[in-house]
């Protein structure tokens, strides 16, 4: 397998090396190409590169940036069908998602997630209780505009948790003044009945801004060719966003409120000792109803973000309120048994000067205070609090042109406290506090060798605290099937990792190259113990040893003749303990949980294409003077046809039964797109797309669902993923 990789590492090399030997005799000819030519690829690629990402050392340009950055485009997002957000960045090379369902999805960066993955919403940090197998991330997708994916530690703008990346979701920025505009917005699922709709409403009149969303999405269960319809999946999702402020000279102030609220119902993977067949729920397949066992997840968050200009840079100071409210139903609609409820309050403030002579420093003050209480009649966690703080300084240099070098340093402080709780007589939890000091920091360099090719290299220590689960649990998690005991003595873990990137672009490929080698410390991770405590659940207890992950990230955009562009991407990684309390053997080599190797391939046709608000392109004039009577036109129509492939995952944990090897797979898709025009004005998007066009039977390596009971007649265990999907997108723009 490993001299597959090595193999297509090369194909990829001598390609771009190819490529750079015909560079200078093109560039004349190119330069005046792309100014006319809004589908060449370099052109879009030079737009890519002037890009703002905040994900770094402050507001860095996307081409100065050391760290691997990923951007996920409004126009992409637009056009990729999904159930939740991180379902819709799950194709970018690196990330992946684990899932339960259709409506539950965890971020997983180069094999890494929990709480080793931040994630930013309205400029906060989100926390919802993300310890947990099926705790997805309670953010509205239709109030996403981009996004940003920060691959490597980034503990010293985000502090502990941020060991694996950063995950920041853009809300639509404001309009310029004196604009107001509308959107509505529809789409539908075939295969699991999904229905969504989005109301939108912005506007900024002489500097007042507001901003106005709601959402309202529900899908009853989805269906495969082996299980047929799954019974559980089906799911609610409403949420609402309002934001208020103000757009002066002197920076800005806005408020924002958000609401998410989330009705899945629990996949349980019960099957008919007979027949084999998933049992039936009380609501029949199609129905949009929950049904039991239920969670009910609801998610409040208030915002307030201040900017201040000053003649030497700008001071901005964010506060956050947020409420994560968590219910599982198992045995009635009306009595709940777990009942977890989070309050976090998050502050950031920062000071970013102008770039002066070179130099640009960003120094500030974060952190957040938790308090997490029981409210059911079930217990995992204890009550508990959380209080810390990080304070940080970078500085970001340009020499001359070509060279970019920016670090910094963090230090950060955590206490966490749990509380004691006596159970009809016996100690359930103790009372107990830890306290937790972390030092980190970042170095790294970018070498613009010219306007076609980037070489980066960074260095990042990241650190991460023990989350409450992992520190106190004491009880059965539904969510992993397993009874989970804490362990108080865990150590903080502290990962170092090196990224060598490099980037290539001409007008007819453009290849990309991504490779890190990541060293933790202290590695927590749950395994199995022969006590018993609840007869009907194996026993895992927490604890940890030293680990490494190698990998590497490369695509290749291939743009041979006008308006067709084929781009592929290959993501690898590898993940072994390399010390433990007891000898390494094959059974616990493998860190849990790692995604399978992943390659995507997009062979895309855009018929008709330009970037301006006006239609003005000849083909377009060309098909409007087709059809005078009517008036209509298309722009920016495209098809594309798509395959991700999946390969066999063999390096898995395999003790205590906890992990399965995972066939290859392979998964072909089509889709197409197009705005139609009238009098030169965009009066509504349409967007079509067929996942898994060939019904394939599959099961993801990082799906949750695959380890339920087994089917007796088939010898299959789990349950399969989403089969055939056809999704209908429209969204009506409204200026007013």
């Amino acid at each position: 397998m490993k001299v597959k990789y090595i193999i297509l590492l090369l194909l990829c090399i001598c390609t771009s090396v190819a490529a750079q030997d015909n560079i200078n005799k093109r560039e004349t000819n190119h330069k005046h190409h792309h100014q006319e030519d809004s589908t060449d690829v370099f052109f879009r690629h030079l737009q890519l590169n002037e890009l703002t990402v905040t994900g770094v050392t402050g507001d860095t340009k996307l081409k100065h940036a050391t760290a691997p950055v990923s951007i996920v485009t409004p126009q992409l997002l637009q056009a990729t069908p999904s159930t939740n957000i991180i379902d819709a960045i799950a194709h970018q090379p690196g990330v992946s998602q684990l899932t339960t369902g259709g409506s539950i999805s965890k971020p997983i960066i180069r094999g890494l997630g929990y709480n080793r993955v931040v994630v930013m919403s309205e400029g906060v940090r989100q926390e919802g209780q993300q310890w947990g197998d099926e705790h997805g991330v309670e953010v509205d997708g239709s109030s996403v505009n981009s996004v940003e994916i920060l691959k490597g530690p980034a503990s010293l703008m985000y502090g502990s948790d941020a060991m694996a990346g950063v995950v920041i979701l853009h809300a639509q920025p404001t309009l310029a003044e004196g604009e107001m505009r509308a959107n509505v917005s529809s789409e539908y699922h075939t295969n699991n009945g999904l229905f969504h709709y989005f109301l939108q409403m912005a506007g900024n009149q002489k500097g007042f801004v507001w901003d106005a969303r709601y959402s309202d999405k529900m899908a009853h269960a989805y269906k495969n060719k082996f299980d047929g319809y799954v019974p559980g999946s089906q799911f609610r999702e409403r949420a609402g966003r309002l934001m208020l402020g103000v757009n002066k000279t002197w920076g800005h102030s806005r408020l924002t409120w958000t609401a998410y609220h989330l009705t899945p119902s629990i996949i349980e993977g019960e099957r008919d000792p007979k027949t084999g067949e998933l049992v039936c729920s009380s609501v029949s397949p199609k129905s949009y109803s929950k049904s039991l066992p239920f969670q009910q997840v609801k998610h409040y968050k208030l915002v307030w973000d201040n900017s201040l200009n000053l003649s030497s840079g700008y001071l901005k100071a964010i506060i956050g309120y947020q409420q994560n409210r968590r219910q599982e139903y198992e045995e009635s609609m009306d009595e709940y048994g777990l009942f977890l409820k989070l309050q976090t309050l998050t502050y950031d403030l920062r000071y970013v000067t102008n770039e002066w002579n070179g130099w640009k420093f960003s120094t500030g003050i974060g952190g957040m205070y938790q308090q997490s209480d029981n409210k059911g009649d079930e217990y995992l966690i204890p009550d508990s609090h959380l209080f810390d703080f990080g304070l940080y300084l970078t500085a970001t240099k340009s020499l001359g042109e070509r060279w970019t070098l920016n670090g910094g340093v963090r230090y950060d402080h955590r206490r966490l406290h749990g509380f004691e709780l006596i159970e009809e007589g016996e100690q359930r939890f103790t009372d107990f506090s830890r306290h937790f000091n972390g030092f980190t920091g970042s170095i790294g360099t970018v070498f613009n060798v010219n306007d076609n090719l980037n070489l980066r290299l960074n260095l990042a220590r990241g650190f991460r605290t023990p989350n409450m689960s992992e520190l106190a649990s004491n009880g059965v998690h539904e969510g992993s099937l397993r009874y989970e005991k804490g362990n108080q003595h865990l150590k903080a873990e502290y990962s170092l990792q090196a990224d060598l990137g490099l980037d290539f672009t001409s007008r007819y490929v453009s290849a990309q190259l991504a490779i890190f080698a990541n060293y933790i410390n202290n590695y927590i991770f749950a395994h199995r113990v022969e006590e018993v405590i609840d007869p009907d659940y194996l026993t895992y207890v927490y604890t940890q040893g030293d680990a490494r992950l190698l990998g590497f990230e490369i695509g290749v955009d291939l743009h041979p003749i006008h308006s067709i562009h084929f781009s592929n991407t290959f993501s690898y990684v590898d993940a072994q303990l390399t010390s433990y309390v007891i000898p390494l053997t094959s059974d616990i080599k493998y860190l849990p949980f790692t995604p399978a190797p992943k390659w995507t391939s997009e062979l895309k046709w855009e018929l008709f294409h330009h970037t301006h608000s006006t239609v003005s392109s000849h083909a377009v004039h060309e098909y409007r003077h087709a059809h005078p009577k009517n008036g209509f036109a298309l722009n920016n129509l495209y098809v594309a046809a798509g395959l991700d492939c999946y390969l066999r995952q063999t390096h898995i944990y395999r003790a205590d039964d906890t992990e399965t090897e995972t066939p290859g797979y392979a998964l072909l898709s089509l889709s197409a797109g197009t705005d139609i025009m009238f009098h030169s004005k965009k009066v509504v998007e349409f967007y079509i797309s067929a996942d898994n066009l060939l019904n394939k039977a599959y099961q993801n390596h990082l799906s949750r669902l695959k380890y339920a009971d087994e089917n007796i007649v088939t010898g299959r265990r789990g349950v399969y993923n989403m089969g055939r999907n056809i999704t209908f997108k429209v969204v009506v723009p409204i200026r007013l």
